[in-house]
């Protein structure tokens, strides 16, 4: 072994990053290795169209990460090493129909519900926010939690004795329910639907997913209480502010690093290795990495039981996504004047029109119309763009990563996610932009499209151009996340921990997985307890 550390962390991105800042808070020595040259994941920055314009890569917005338990341990300490935040006291999220018709949800819960039409739906809107806000501990306890364990019953002991049997069986309807069917269930006006049904895409769900009647809700509470904050000067700050902590607690960063295999001693995972390198793990390695990469290559075949090996094999994408980026000379010239206002639009009909799109990708098709996810973070933060200019970070979450056909008959995929189809799926939605936008072609100084292809190349996580590492499907999700067949974060390898994206709690810019890993990890057993009772 060339270097001895207590802890190996494969993976720089927000859950490795979490997790090694940590276990080195508790005095463990930590190496943080990644495959790329910098730290950070899917969270990056950079000038991507023309000069004077900062773009934020993949990810953007951070309202599940200052609502989450590695803020609230580590949050001081970014800031005091530069992260700020810019956010919106105001619109926060809206929805363009194709007929023109605008909805607007905003922080204050009373201005969003005086846009509904039905003075019912305006009552139903506040129980539901008004429910979840009772139980929005218990419930958070449990997606941070082992759900495999007797970790977990203390939120549902909780809930139980909040709800009742009532209460607690409504969740489990919710979880078992799409988001569709909770909208109609509830509201009988389209606001709701029109609002958060798109919102489901973010979570790797579509409107008639399982599961998304538990979202939808918890999107728009969380949406509601935390905003859309987006780091001051671009994403690439939040980095910097990380490589700083890690630094200051003396993590062992290792970038340019691919890590080829975990190494063993008497089955038990002893550190790892990759072309020139290799690391003792004298307590634990920490993966943050798909099924199919841990169970497939990272490990040699004879130490991953057979059930274990086929799930993982079985372990399914979700849709494949892309990103465009848009350099503008001026505003975005929306046909909505109050659009210009709003840091984040989706361009659908709700469930409806994103629903069909996401059929359409899951058919392998290009969507005809696909729901447009429209960023406008200069809203927030207007040293990301020069005075009186705009810009446009457009995320397309129903795509299909081997594109079969077209779904409106115009674009030939015969040659796969090449310069023609990207700029073709391109002029798509920016016509579709465009259309609630007038004149908005004339103002484009730049474009960069990541295509589906590209975020698998830049990631290995991102399976098949899924970002949010691997289908969020119920019967992958929470209990069943990663594998049915393995226990939560622990591995079938003594010493070997599975966080990430593909583990519970799933995707999503909070960096739970890794927290919960690395506070399991320093919480003492009961023999260590018993131990120190002994001794004193």
């Amino acid at each position: 072994m060339q270097e001895r550390y207590d802890a190996v962390v494969v993976g720089a991105g927000i859950n490795g990053m979490a997790a090694a800042a940590h276990l080195a808070q508790a005095g463990w020595s930590v190496a943080l290795v990644d495959e790329h040259e910098s730290i950070g994941g899917f969270v990056a920055a950079g000038q991507r169209t023309v000069p004077g314009y900062r773009h934020d890569t993949y990810s953007s917005w951070h309202p599940l990460f200052v609502t989450g338990p590695v803020y609230a341990e580590l949050g001081a300490d970014l800031h005091r090493h530069g992260l700020e935040y810019a956010n919106t006291d105001g619109a926060l999220t809206a929805t363009a129909s194709d007929d023109g018709t605008v909805t607007t949800a905003f922080r204050d819960v009373e201005e969003t519900v005086a846009g509904f039409r039905e003075p019912a739906d305006r009552d139903a809107y506040r129980a539901a926010l008004r429910r979840f806000g009772t139980h929005a501990g218990r419930i958070g306890g449990l997606l941070g939690s082992e759900l495999r364990s007797r970790e977990a019953f203390g939120p549902l002991w909780g809930l139980a004795r909040a709800g009742g049997r009532t209460e607690l069986s409504a969740y489990a309807r919710e979880v078992a329910t799409s988001g569709r069917a909770w909208s109609r269930s509830h509201f009988r006006g389209p606001e709701v639907d029109r609002l958060w049904a798109p919102w489901l895409l973010h979570a790797g769900l579509a409107p008639d997913s399982a599961s998304g009647g538990l979202m939808v809700p918890v999107l728009a509470a969380t949406l509601h209480g935390a905003g859309l904050p987006v780091v001051v000067g671009g994403a690439g700050n939040f980095v910097a502010a990380w490589e700083r902590l890690l630094a200051e607690r003396s993590v062992a960063v290792h970038t340019g690093r691919r890590v080829e295999q975990v190494l063993l001693r008497d089955g038990a995972a002893v550190g790892v290795a990759g072309e020139g390198f290799s690391f003792s793990a004298e307590r634990a390695v920490l993966a943050s990495v798909t099924p199919t990469a841990l169970y497939g290559s990272l490990l040699p075949a004879d130490a991953v039981p057979p059930e274990v090996a086929d799930e993982a094999a079985r372990f399914r994408p979700g849709r494949a996504a892309m990103q465009l980026h848009v350099a503008l000379s001026g505003p975005v010239p929306w046909r909505d004047p109050a659009l210009a206002a709003v840091p984040l639009v989706h361009l659908s009909d709700g469930s409806g029109s994103t629903a069909i799109a996401c059929a359409e990708a899951e058919a392998g098709l290009l969507p005809r119309r696909p729901t447009v996810v429209v960023g406008q973070q200069h809203v927030l933060d207007p040293s990301r763009v020069p005075a009186g200019a705009g810009s446009l970070w457009l995320q397309l979450q129903e795509v299909p990563f081997a594109p079969v056909g077209d779904a409106a008959g115009e674009l030939d995929p015969a040659g796969g996610w090449d310069a023609a189809l990207a700029r073709g799926y391109a002029d798509r939605v920016l016509d579709r932009v465009g259309a609630h936008a007038p004149g908005l072609r004339e103002l484009v100084l730049g474009l960069d499209v990541i295509t589906p292809t590209d975020l698998a190349a830049h990631n290995p996580n991102a399976l098949a151009g899924d970002p949010y590492g691997g289908s969020a499907e119920l019967d992958q999700n929470f209990l069943w996340r990663p594998l049915a067949a393995t226990s939560g974060h622990a591995t079938p390898v003594p010493r070997l921990w599975h966080i990430g994206a593909s583990t519970h709690p799933g995707p999503g810019l909070a960096g739970a997985s890794g927290h919960l890993v690395a506070r399991r990890l320093l919480t003492p057993t009961r023999r260590e307890r018993l131990r120190r009772r002994a001794r004193g």
